[in-house]
């Protein structure tokens, strides 16, 4: 574990507590440069946008499980056509047919955690891995389990520092922004998705309860 880079962050962390959301993410994107990547999940283009009047060298990571809305790919295609950032595609190891092959179908409903973490968690830390520092758009307000979010803070899985920008905005918060600077939203979100993830796990519902519906589990392990 780099000890120093960790002091950094948990320091940055109480500096930058009540700043702007455009100042904890340029502090990122000058402290690390292209040592920054910043992953969404195309529910909106919020923190794409913001990064975009920033720089536009540093990467935006998706993950491509497979299981994705059609909404999402093609949000995904737009934020990709509308920004010069570079979009990088992090796609599991599996296809979804040789998942299938080896754990048996619907490994979403039988165990979805290693469906996650397979999906999700494995190849995000693949795509993570040449980089010091990432960005995520999670905010305090989403769910009981992010009402502490640093706007900087230390991944100990990792051993990278960690940014959430938008982690003191509302809901009013993010829709002030998204009519302000005319960002791209999922359509989904227009739909009675307040949370959007994999088809076969998100349902219409008011916050995360869309999410998992029906189970105990309420993040996919990311985070």
């Amino acid at each position: 574990m780099d000890a120093a880079l960790k002091a950094r962050a948990l320091r940055a962390g109480d500096e930058l507590e009540g700043a702007p959301a455009e100042e904890i993410l340029r502090w990122a994107a000058e402290e690390f440069g292209t040592g920054l990547a910043v992953a969404a999940s195309m529910a909106e283009a919020v923190l794409v946008d913001m990064l975009s009047r920033i720089r536009t060298d540093i990467p935006v990571v998706f993950i491509d499980t497979g299981y994705h809305f059609a909404e999402t790919i093609g949000t995904r295609d737009a934020v990709a056509h509308t920004y010069s950032l570079p979009i990088i595609s992090a796609s599991p190891q599996l296809t979804v047919a040789g998942q299938d092959a080896v754990h048996g179908p619907r490994l979403y409903e039988t165990d979805p955690d290693l469906c996650c973490r397979m999906r999700k968690i494995v190849p995000l830390d693949r795509a993570l891995a040449p980089y010091r520092a990432w960005a995520a758009g999670s905010r305090r307000a989403e769910s009981a389990g992010r009402r502490n979010l640093p706007v900087v803070g230390w991944d100990q899985r990792r051993g990278k520092v960690k940014v959430h920008p938008l982690a003191t905005w509302t809901d009013e918060d993010v829709e002030r922004y998204v009519q302000e600077h005319n960002v791209i939203v999922n359509p989904l979100l227009s739909d009675g998705y307040d949370s959007v993830g994999c088809w076969p796990c998100t349902r219409r519902g008011a916050g995360r309860e869309g999410r998992w519906a029906g189970t105990s589990k309420s993040e996919c392990g990311i985070h």
